[in-house]
């Protein structure tokens, strides 16, 4: 058994602790913190891509003992965290990879597991996948009632609630600051549908329609008001809306 430091979720963790300390110290009348962590990021170790293209899981390059491991721990910066998106390319290839040689050696065999690939597979806009990870989870790891199973037969939320959330995220994304992002991981198989009451961050509620998987409308209600940017597809147009105005976005 080896002893690390700077294992990468630790790292990716860290990071987003700092950020939301400097965020927090944005509305503060004194800075007392910032100066601090501005120099302590400067020294927190950069994720890695090792020689197989995928995301380094430890500080070092090893050879993985379990390739097919459930937990793919090190891919918190795609997810929860919004630290690798579309607009890091190499980490977004490297994240797909990574989670492609997981899955390939056998990972995913838990609910829970199976419900994080949902959520993986939705930040890198690949509703297919979503879909196909949604279907295999319901027909072999979820009991009649839809209650999540944990091997050998336990029941555990973490995959009902991580499912329910990867829906979500296949309809709608808002990690990245100030920005909405309609229908970003639409499966070909939900052709049309509707969804409403949606929450995206910055405190505006959605509601989306399609056609034929295309977008037909989206409505977005700022109850605070704000600035968001909305993007479907290659589109994106930037509106400043007040408290509980509704902008329609087709």
């Amino acid at each position: 058994m080896r002893n690390t430091v700077a294992a990468t979720i630790d790292i990716q963790i860290i990071r987003d602790i700092f950020q939301a300390c400097l965020d927090s110290e944005e509305l503060l009348t004194e800075n007392i913190l910032t100066e601090q962590i501005l120099e302590a990021l400067k020294k927190l170790p950069e994720t890695k891509i090792g020689a197989d293209g995928t995301l380094q899981e430890w500080y070092e390059d090893y050879e993985e003992a379990e390739p097919g491991h459930r937990h793919i721990s090190h891919l918190y910066g795609l997810h929860p965290s919004g630290q690798i998106r579309v607009s890091t390319p190499e980490m977004f290839t490297a994240a797909q990879k990574t989670l492609e040689k997981r899955l390939g050696d056998g990972g995913g065999q838990t609910g829970w597991s199976r419900a994080w690939v949902i959520n993986f597979y939705a930040r890198l806009l690949k509703g297919d996948e979503c879909n196909y990870h949604i279907t295999e989870l319901i027909m072999d790891q979820v009991s009649p009632n839809l209650f999540d199973l944990h091997p050998p037969h336990t029941f555990q939320i973490d995959g009902n609630f991580g499912t329910t959330a990867g829906i979500a995220e296949m309809l709608l994304q808002s990690h990245v600051e100030n920005t909405i992002r309609l229908l970003p991981a639409l499966p070909s198989a939900w052709a049309d549908g509707h969804v409403t009451g949606l929450k995206a961050r910055g405190d505006y509620v959605v509601d989306i329609f399609w056609e034929d998987g295309e977008l037909t409308k989206a409505a977005i209600t700022a109850r605070k008001g704000g600035n968001p940017t909305i993007i479907y597809k290659d589109r994106s147009v930037q509106v400043d809306l007040k408290a509980d105005e509704e902008f329609t976005f087709r």
